[in-house]
């Protein structure tokens, strides 16, 4: 049991023994920085500098710690949690790190009125969730999305921060969003959303603090409408400066070449590499891709100029087989069109269960969370798994994987040419300056084969998972970070 003294003290009660210094305690959550009771005990607050002694102690029950498995299978941020300890035990990481990473920073929740087409007022919820900046400003993704919610928003911060280490990017994490069905609205009632969000979110965002990016939901258009906001509130200031409060925004208003792919010519790059180290040949192989927005539909394009065909497709409208391979760019028309892969002629409808059992040889998961658990698991006959989405294989589905052989390349390496591309957009904001489309490919796939390479490195050497190994990478670095800054000792 962990108890938090009110205003001085946090300490660690051994045995259920319950220290006391007043009459006022609450419980504290298990990963938050604590000390060894049963001398003196100092204060774990950062800011005191003074010990007090235990003048009181009493014999309480211990909290039992619920298994990863038997927890709701849609929790992703105790999923993300797990990884994280997993990956911490693994490099010994002190208790004082875990903690801070165990938590955001802070959580802003707002509520702000929209004007509706029909003269009508609703109110809607926004969050934006800035889980740690030791390397940087803040920066993540802004979705809109009906199942947008507080504990999905922690964990995508939560990786965000591990992302950007992993990468050596010089950015923290963040997340946020607004709980809303975007489809159910007209693009003027989604500019006025956007921009009564933006003026919610007021200064928890600058290009210095706390960037916003596209995510589900959302596009380039919609960062456009964050920044201009954002310069026609911030004030007096250098207006490429100004620009750099977002990135994903369109060319025209100081978007990046190579942005709107470069989720996708990432994780191409992971794929590749992979295959080199593999011997795997990807002329003639095949793919499934759940998810056909635009991480989906951009890594069917670049995997086909490499000759890989995708023969299985699906979202949330439904899963289609085409065992010749779909045109991808005649696909992503009628989505673009239609809003999904529902109706597509040229493909064969087919069960959620059918689609991952489907023989192939590389699956694509680039849609929610939580999509492979066990079940899937144990169907799939693919030889990889590479993540596009963000926590798409469940902890218990990640087991299965790897009792089975299947490779898999982690969210966190795997999906992180986006963030990569972003840092460039913001670089060049800030140098006022535009790059060639093939020198920001050029950066990324060196950026993305070095951090392949040395998460491969890390897990053959530990013997563990490509998974654990990326997030071991990334917490060793800010584990020298926390040391070389003294923030505690």
């Amino acid at each position: 049991m962990l108890v938090q003294v009110i205003g001085f003290a946090a300490v660690s009660v051994k045995e259920g023994i319950l220290a006391v210094f007043s009459t006022e305690v609450k419980p504290l959550r298990s990963r938050e920085f604590v000390m060894d009771a049963g001398k003196s005990v100092k204060s774990a607050l950062p800011t005191a500098r003074v010990s007090w002694t235990i003048i009181k102690a009493t014999r309480l029950p211990l909290r039992k710690r619920v298994p990863v498995s038997e927890r709701d299978s849609s929790d992703f941020f105790h999923f993300t949690q797990h990884h994280l300890d997993t990956a911490a035990k693994l490099i010994e990481l002190p208790d004082y790190v875990e903690a801070i990473l165990s938590e955001p920073k802070n959580e802003v929740i707002v509520h702000f009125p929209v004007r509706m087409d029909d003269g009508s007022c609703r109110l809607f919820k926004g969050y934006r969730i800035q889980h740690n900046n030791l390397l940087g400003p803040f920066k993540g993704g802004l979705r809109f999305h009906a199942s947008t919610c507080l504990d999905d928003l922690k964990a995508l911060a939560m990786l965000m921060t591990v992302k950007c280490a992993l990468l050596e990017i010089p950015f923290g994490g963040a997340k946020g969003g607004i709980k809303c069905d975007p489809h159910e609205l007209s693009q003027p009632e989604l500019q006025r959303l956007t921009r009564r969000f933006t003026h919610a979110l007021g200064a928890n965002i600058g290009p210095e603090y706390d960037i916003p990016a596209p995510d589900m939901g959302t596009n380039a258009q919609v960062m456009v409408w964050i920044m201009d906001t954002y310069m026609n509130t911030a004030g007096y200031g250098i207006r490429n400066q100004q620009q750099r409060v977002v990135t994903g925004k369109t060319l025209e208003c100081g978007g990046s070449r190579g942005r709107e792919k470069a989720t996708s010519q990432g994780l191409v790059h992971c794929i590749a590499q992979w295959a080199t180290d593999t011997g795997l040949d990807l002329e003639g192989k095949t793919a499934l891709l759940q998810g056909y927005g635009n991480v989906g539909s951009h890594a069917a394009m670049i995997l086909s100029r490499l000759g890989v065909s995708v023969v299985g497709v699906g979202d949330h409208t439904g899963y289609m087989l085409n065992h010749e391979g779909f045109n991808p760019h005649r696909l992503a028309e009628h989505v673009r069109g239609q809003g999904a892969v529902a109706n597509y002629p040229k493909g064969e409808r087919c069960s959620r269960e059918e689609f991952f059992a489907a023989e192939a040889d590389i699956l694509i998961p680039a849609a929610l969370h939580n999509q492979v658990g066990v079940e899937e698991a144990c169907s799939l006959k693919v030889k990889l798994v590479a993540e596009g989405a963000n926590g798409p294989v469940t902890p218990d589905g990640d087991e299965v994987l790897r009792d089975r052989g299947i490779h898999v390349i982690p969210d966190l390496l795997g999906n992180a040419g986006g963030v990569t591309v972003s840092y460039y957009e913001w670089v060049q904001n800030g140098r006022n300056e535009h790059w060639d489309l093939g020198k920001v490919e050029a950066r990324l796939e060196k950026a993305m084969t070095s951090a392949y390479r040395r998460v491969d490195q890390f897990a053959k050497e530990h013997g563990c998972s490509m998974r654990t190994a990326a997030y071991a990478r990334a917490l060793e670095r800010l584990r020298r970070v926390y040391k070389q800054r003294s923030i505690f000792p």
